[in-house]
C-alpha cells in the first residue's frame, strides 16, 4: 500500500439478510458499484458498517469476501476497534491472512479512558499488529477526543495516519498543520463537507459515507479539490449538501445516517437494507421518503 493513503475511501455498509447472515450478492454488487465509481480504497467494519453489532463470525466472513472481491485492486482497510484488546488483535491477524492492507483503530469504547491510557494501549497494540494502523478519532462514539499530542505519540509508534470524525474543523486544520512536514502521514476527514478544505489545506482525503451510494460524486468532489477547480467545487458541494438535506435527515433517531444509506442502497437495487440489532430498518413513510430522494438525486447527478 502506497503512503500516504489518499482519496475517497467509503466506510462500507455491511449488507445483511438477517442478524446472522451476510447478503453475499449485495456485497458483490456494492463492491463492484464502488470500484466502478472510482473510489481509492474501502474501509470495512467501521461505524457505518455497524462493526460492534456484528458477531466475529460475520466480521471474518465479510473480511474474507471483500478482500477476495477486491483482489488488491485498491487498498482494503479493516476496523478492529473493540472493547477487548485480544479480540482486536485476532481480527487484525485474520485481516492480514485474508489480504487486507491496513487496520483502523479507535479508542476502545464503553469504559472511558484517558489520553495516556490510549497511548499505552497503542504502545501494546501497534507492535503486535501484522498490518499498518490508521488511527480513528470519533469522540461521539468513544468518549475520547484524541489530543494532538496523543496523535503525535501514535505517529511515533508507527501509526500511518488518522481519520478525524470529530466534525471540528479547527482540530482538523491543527492536525494538518502539525504533520505538514510528515508527507507519508495521512490526514483523512470523516466529514464529507470538509473535503475541499481538507485537501486545499494539505490533507489527503475522506472516508465519506455518502460514497456508498454515489461514489462518483465524491470522487469528483475530491478531484476538483486536488485540481483547485473552485467553480466545480462549488457546484459539487451543492450536490453533496442535497444528501444532508434529504437522505441524512429522514427519521428521528441518531442512527438515521446509517439507516438512510442502507435504505437508499436497497432502493437503488444494490443490496438488502437489513440493519443489525439493536437498529431497525426504515419502513413505511420513511422508506417512501428515501425512494423519493434517491430518484431526485439520481436525476440531479445524471
Amino acid at each position: 500500500m502506497k503512503l500516504p493513503l489518499k482519496g475517497i475511501i467509503p466506510p462500507v455498509v455491511t449488507p445483511l439478510i438477517d442478524y446472522n447472515t451476510l447478503d453475499i450478492k449485495g456485497i458483490y454488487n456494492l463492491v463492484e458499484h464502488l470500484l466502478k465509481g472510482g473510489v481509492h480504497g474501502l474501509f470495512i467494519l467501521g461505524t457505518t458498517g455497524e462493526a460492534p453489532s456484528l458477531s466475529y463470525k460475520l466480521r471474518k466472513e465479510l473480511i474474507k469476501l471483500t478482500c477476495d472481491l477486491v483482489n488488491h485492486r485498491i487498498p482494503v482497510l479493516v476496523g478492529i476497534t473493540d472493547t477487548s484488546f485480544e479480540s482486536s488483535l485476532e481480527v487484525a491477524e485474520y485481516s492480514a491472512l485474508a489480504g487486507a492492507d491496513a487496520v483502523v483503530v479507535a479508542p476502545p469504547y464503553y469504559i472511558p479512558i484517558t489520553q495516556s491510557e490510549m497511548i499505552d494501549y497503542l504502545q501494546n497494540l501497534i507492535p503486535r499488529s501484522p498490518l499498518p494502523v490508521l488511527l480513528y478519532n470519533i469522540p461521539g462514539y468513544t468518549k475520547l477526543h484524541l489530543e494532538i499530542s496523543t496523535v503525535i505519540a501514535a505517529k511515533n509508534l508507527g501509526v500511518i495516519g488518522i481519520k478525524d470524525s470529530s466534525g471540528d474543523m479547527f482540530y482538523l486544520f491543527s492536525l494538518i498543520d502539525e504533520f505538514k512536514d510528515s508527507p507519508e502521514f495521512s490526514i483523512i476527514t470523516g466529514t464529507e463537507l470538509f473535503i475541499p478544505e481538507t485537501i486545499l489545506q494539505g490533507g489527503h482525503g475522506a472516508i465519506a459515507g455518502g460514497a456508498n451510494m454515489f461514489p462518483g460524486l465524491f470522487v469528483d468532489f475530491y478531484e476538483a479539490s486536488v485540481n483547485r477547480d473552485f467553480e466545480k467545487i462549488s457546484l459539487l458541494r451543492k450536490k453533496v449538501l442535497m444528501l444532508y438535506k434529504t437522505i441524512y435527515k429522514v427519521g428521528n433517531s441518531s442512527s438515521r445516517f446509517t439507516k438512510g444509506i442502507n435504505c437508499a442502497l436497497s432502493v437503488m437495487g444494490i443490496c438488502n437494507d437489513y440493519v443489525a440489532y439493536p437498529l431497525s430498518k426504515f419502513v413505511g413513510e420513511e422508506r417512501r421518503q428515501i425512494e423519493k430522494y434517491v430518484t431526485e438525486i439520481e436525476k440531479m447527478l445524471s
